[in-house]
């Protein structure tokens, strides 16, 4: 096994952090208490500590965010787009002066790691807002010929993986398009988008344009269900997304989902192997793999087979797995006791469906929520944990021997949102790309985004894209 260097810890310090001990809803520019009543605590998973109370939306203070959005939709939807750049430029460098406060409290409120909230998440935030800045006065030259207008009022509902970012990639668009916003954030990690209201009221938006509602399921139904709104977006569940349909379908709504994913990556004999290896990795213990386009199926070349697995394995005896400020941490805490069961649970079917398990030996603290990067082997197709999304870090590998074969073992899934390929032959690559059933697919690489490249599944990962000016696409219509 290979040694782990022994490092000193380096804590990111949290001194430049303001947050309130209770956060209420921003509604028609304002942040006032909820209708309802009702809070709830938003919880530290690193540490199983409360950081602040946060308002619950009711059915009434849905209806007033809403509300608000229909009525700042006329003037907002009538700007020049030039002046709804400028506003969206705005907060785009507000993110980047502010982007270590930002990145702090995205690794305290959902528990991954501070290196990738600093590196990954923060930076890409504001390059959506900055690149749909760039598009709000372009809209005829991004659809020619169409004369595109906006729809009007958004709800959108993002998950708790990413949630500066999935903010931003629902806030952005709506508003270089024109339309106004109602925004959900996740009931497990509120605080990044209510910081970002903070930004947005500094930023001097006319009152009503962006509101953000806080709750769990009661209000995100809500938000689905009210009249008000011309479209629905949703990143999350495959089961939350179903319901979200049928109330887009009876209400006549525009509505993208992005849902859940299984994703394929696949190792070819010819591929750098060594690369390949930081792939798998990147792929699946990324954010704890908390992530819809994680590569959780593994498919490597028989003739390759043990050299991947031996030096995989020897990769993650290096991970450091703890506290998530720490700037050495590889895995941060599980985001709440609620997925952290559902992960155990995985894990046991996992032993009982015979696939033999392989955890690095880890300390794990004995306060939050911890799991161990996890690697299946000696599985199956019809096995629960490769058919299943689990949402965490957990690897189940797969041997193939022939293209097509990898393509049948790989399209074998209900989900169908991104794949991996590893290969020195462009023509493997094209062709997989071809073959597989996924609307990413990325070569020799993985998990690598860009705010102008659309992102987006097929099958039970949900339709529509984000990013790029498909992303802008969706909150239009066209003569």
């Amino acid at each position: 096994m290979t040694e782990k260097w022994n490092l000193s810890a380096a804590p990111e310090s949290t001194s430049h952090v303001e947050l309130q001990d209770t956060y209420h809803l921003f509604i028609n520019g304002e942040f006032r208490k909820p209708k309802s009543g009702k809070y709830f605590d938003t919880i530290n998973p690193a540490t199983n500590t409360v950081i602040a109370t946060v308002s619950e939306a009711g059915k009434q203070d849905v209806d007033d965010a809403m509300k608000a959005a229909e009525k700042a939709f006329p003037a907002w939807s009538k700007l020049d787009g030039k002046e709804r750049g400028k506003y969206i430029f705005r907060i785009a460098r507000t993110i980047q002066e502010r982007s270590r406060e930002f990145a702090v409290i995205e690794s305290l409120d959902g528990g991954k790691p501070i290196r990738e909230s600093r590196d990954v998440d923060i930076p890409l935030a504001a390059a959506h807002f900055f690149y749909c800045a760039g598009w709000a006065d372009k809209l005829e030259y991004a659809f020619p010929n169409r004369s595109p207008k906006p729809l009007g009022v958004a709800a959108q509902i993002i998950p708790w993986n990413f949630p500066l970012l999935m903010a931003a990639w629902k806030i952005a668009p709506a508003l270089a398009c024109g339309n106004t916003v109602v925004l959900k954030p996740a009931e497990t990690t509120p605080l990044t988008a209510l910081k970002l209201a903070e930004i947005i009221q500094e930023a001097g938006l006319p009152p009503g344009v962006v509101n953000i509602v806080t709750g769990a399921g009661e209000t995100g139904a809500a938000m689905t269900a009210h009249p008000i709104p011309k479209k629905l977006a949703f990143t999350g569940s495959t089961e939350v997304g179903k319901f979200i349909y049928k109330a887009a379908l009876d209400g006549n709504k525009k509505v993208t989902l992005e849902l859940g994913g299984k994703a394929a990556n696949i190792i070819f004999d010819d591929a750098p192997i060594e690369a390949a290896v930081e792939g798998i990795i990147n792929g699946i213990y990324f954010n704890q793999g908390h992530v819809c386009c994680a590569g959780s199926r593994l498919f490597v070349q028989e003739t390759v087979y043990e050299e991947v697995l031996s030096k995989l394995k020897r990769r993650m005896d290096t991970f450091i797995v703890g506290d998530p400020m720490d700037k050495n941490t590889d895995i941060g805490a599980i985001n709440s006791k609620a997925q952290l069961k559902t992960i155990e649970e995985y894990l046991k079917i996992g032993r009982e469906e015979g696939a033999e398990i392989y955890q690095p030996k880890c300390n794990l603290p004995k306060t939050g929520n911890w799991c161990a990067p996890t690697l299946f082997t000696n599985v199956a197709q019809s096995n629960r944990i490769v058919q299943e999304e689990i949402f965490g870090p957990v690897l189940a590998i797969q041997t193939f021997r022939t293209i097509d074969e990898v393509i049948d073992k790989a399209n074998n899934t209900p989900y169908g949102l991104s794949a991996g390929v590893w290969t020195d032959k462009g023509s493997k690559i094209f062709q997989l790309t071809q073959a597989l059933k996924a609307g990413v697919i990325w070569a020799n690489t993985y998990n690598k985004f860009d705010a102008t490249s659309p992102f987006g599944g097929y099958k039970e990962s949900g339709f529509g894209r984000e990013g790029g000016i498909h992303g802008m696409e969706a909150y239009l219509k066209f003569d």
